[in-house]
């Protein structure tokens, strides 16, 4: 379990081909505080570090997460967001956030304000109904706020010290991003349609 808030910024060092499975060899500041078999979340993804090595560790992406996130894009080099497994009795500053995410989305613009952004993204209508107005929503490891909701697309903003501490000052019109939709709302619309089968 996770909160969506970003505790660093690591980067791929390495990216290794296994079969249908692909190894990436993170740098992170916290490199020395993880242990073998502990969850981390990579750009909102939960994957399990199975070696260290110094200042680097080792995760390792089997097919189906691949298929369902952008990890496939990685490449040495790139900036990934990280966050360590929410610990019993931690401040939940952000909400309630799996690590298991649902579907990418497409940056389609940003837009540059007066100490902030603008970012908005498509997504795919079959998750219309996970997406509510001044809900919470995880998008590449960060928790986040939504508005201006159409069935496809949604709108959130970044403060600067969010743009600057997370991989969001990357991001650019037409790039993949990771999303995990609120879990209390998909708990919510399963109920309704058992309900709606039973009736």
């Amino acid at each position: 379990m996770f909160t969506g808030i970003v505790e660093a910024l690591g980067t791929i060092r390495e990216v290794i081909t296994s079969g249908s499975n692909v190894d990436f060899v993170i740098e992170s500041p916290f490199t020395g505080e993880l242990k073998i078999d502990q969850s981390v979340a990579h750009n909102g993804v939960c994957l399990t570090v199975v070696d260290i090595s110094g200042s680097t560790y080792r995760v390792t992406a089997v097919a189906e997460t691949l298929a369902k996130t952008n990890l496939g894009r990685w490449k040495t080099g790139d900036k990934v967001n990280l966050e360590r497994s929410l610990r019993v009795g931690d401040r939940l500053d952000g909400h309630f956030v799996q690590g298991h995410v649902d579907a990418t989305a497409e940056c389609t613009a940003i837009e540059t304000l007066e100490g902030s952004w603008l970012f908005r993204f498509r997504f795919a209508d079959e998750f219309a109904s996970l997406v509510v107005e001044k809900g919470s929503i995880c998008l590449n490891g960060v928790s986040l706020t939504v508005f201006n909701v159409t069935d496809t697309e949604l709108t959130v903003t970044i403060i600067p010290y969010t743009y600057e501490h997370t991989n969001f000052h990357a991001i650019q019109p037409g790039d993949v991003i990771n999303v995990e939709f609120d879990i209390l709302g998909k708990y919510f619309l399963r109920n309704q349609t058992v309900q709606k089968a039973i009736i």
